[in-house]
């Protein structure tokens, strides 16, 4: 008959709760020993036995049973081999239902926080190319057409304020994980006066669960972070394709460092941007582990279900995913090489002066509406004739209204970008002024949210 024993088995995934494990474990055997449920010698024993064991695991020199299926099971059969029968008192008042919640929050906890620093991280990394750059008019795209100019450290600030809400909604989510669940037994509460109160200040958590079957069947924590996970890596996916187009010898806008590209096995010229590409395709893999987990839990009844141990693999992978991305760009960003004359170049080629020249009109006394309209058939007129506005002669401008002078041709990209001086445009003192504020939030910040 075949062994189907292993379809059951999590230890190969959750074994990476260990330290969480053991420290729910050694707070909740303090608490035990406190409010007199068991002695202190048993409280103490159980300590030293469960630093024994992180040692041997942190050593690598832990023998993981699967045969004992997680990491709960295989944890307490090793403190039986190091203490004998004081062992069996360390589950008193606890479930495994809410021992593997109150693990997997506290790894959810420290996860966030390792992301928030890695999201500081790239936001200083495109701090530092604004602010190397922060006179360079580049063309800004709508429509992946040529739209208006842009400062180049706009643009990248853009970016930053991507990271900016990612940040907070990952701070939304360590807010909403921060909330203790031990001692709300397997669905119903425990049997003796625990002091939960007292967990919560050992583990580190701001506040306890309100219901015991809520407590152990809630997954939402774990849905928001991979929903967190998912707009964050799309952000980066958004920029990997910039980078990606940029990188192109259509565009020529930036070439990227020789170890953020890959040659191609038959064509010696090729610098593919195959981290960026790489990043772009992850964040499909955790908008995966996000659907994953959702449809896991749809249809689940109260309380805790065997289904929920499909909780961990996806969100390991997403935080797996995220993380490598965050560490791959810190170091991508900054030997980023923008190509100035290049972009220079192009931000006042073409029709991208239009909008200015229709203003141009309205500052002389003409409707807006039809300033567009002759800035509309100039523009298709320089199309056809395969010239920019500013190469077009006076006479032309002059025959569709007299209102153009001389002076249009003191439009350029740098006016351009100058001229748009309200609060979030891209003038230049305006972007100053949101490089300062930049460097205040990161400052603010430090190395934590």
């Amino acid at each position: 008959m075949a062994d189907y024993s292993r379809y059951t088995v999590s230890i190969d995934y959750d074994r990476r709760l260990y330290k969480q494990d053991i420290a729910g474990s050694m707070a909740h055997a303090k608490m035990l020993a406190k409010q007199g449920i068991i002695s202190q010698e048993d409280a103490a024993q159980i300590a030293e036995g469960l630093a024994t064991i992180e040692q041997e695991i942190k050593e690598e020199s832990f023998t993981w049973d699967p045969d004992l299926e997680d990491l709960h099971m295989n944890i307490e059969s090793r403190l039986h081999q190091i203490i004998g029968s004081a062992a069996g008192r360390l589950h008193t008042a606890r479930s495994r239902n809410d021992q593997v919640a109150v693990d997997l929050r506290l790894y959810t906890k420290e996860t966030i926080v390792a992301i928030a620093k890695g999201l500081r991280g790239v936001q200083g990394a495109l701090l530092e190319l604004a602010e190397r750059h922060k006179s360079v008019v580049m063309p800004g795209y709508t429509h992946l057409q040529r739209a208006q100019p842009v400062l180049f450290a706009h643009h990248m600030l853009a970016y930053f304020e991507m990271f900016q809400r990612d940040i907070g909604r990952f701070q939304d989510c360590h807010r909403r994980t921060d909330v203790m669940p031990l001692g709300s037994g397997a669905l119903a509460g425990v049997a003796y006066q625990t002091d939960r109160e007292f967990l919560a200040a050992e583990l580190g958590f701001s506040r306890i669960s309100a219901n015991s079957m809520d407590a152990v069947s809630d997954r939402d924590f774990v849905v928001e972070f991979l929903a967190a996970a998912s707009v964050c890596m799309m952000h980066f996916s958004r920029l990997s394709e910039e980078l990606v187009l940029w990188s192109s010898s259509e565009f020529g806008f930036i070439r990227l460092a020789d170890e953020f590209t890959t040659g191609s096995s038959i064509m010696p010229q090729k610098r593919n941007p195959d981290f960026a590409e790489l990043a772009r395709g992850k964040t499909g893999r955790v908008y995966g582990d996000l659907m994953g987990l959702l449809t896991t839990l749809k249809g689940l009844p109260l309380t805790y279900n065997r289904d929920m141990q499909e909780d961990k693999e996806g969100f390991f992978d997403a935080a797996d995913t995220l993380a490598t991305t965050l560490d791959v760009f810190q170091a991508m960003l900054p030997g980023m090489k923008l190509n100035v004359d290049r972009v220079s170049a192009l931000a006042g080629e073409s029709q991208m002066l239009a909008t200015d020249l229709a203003d141009y009109l309205v500052g002389k006394g003409m409707p807006f509406r039809e300033a567009h309209g002759i800035m509309r058939e100039l523009s298709r007129h320089c199309e056809d004739q395969n010239i920019s506005l500013q190469k077009l002669p006076l006479e032309e401008y002059q025959k569709l209204s007299n209102l153009f002078q001389q002076d249009v041709f003191d439009i350029t990209a740098q006016s351009s970008a100058a001229a748009r001086d309200n609060p979030g445009g891209t003038a230049p003192g305006r972007v100053a002024a949101a490089l300062e504020e930049a460097k205040k939030i990161l400052e603010a910040a430090g190395d934590g949210f």
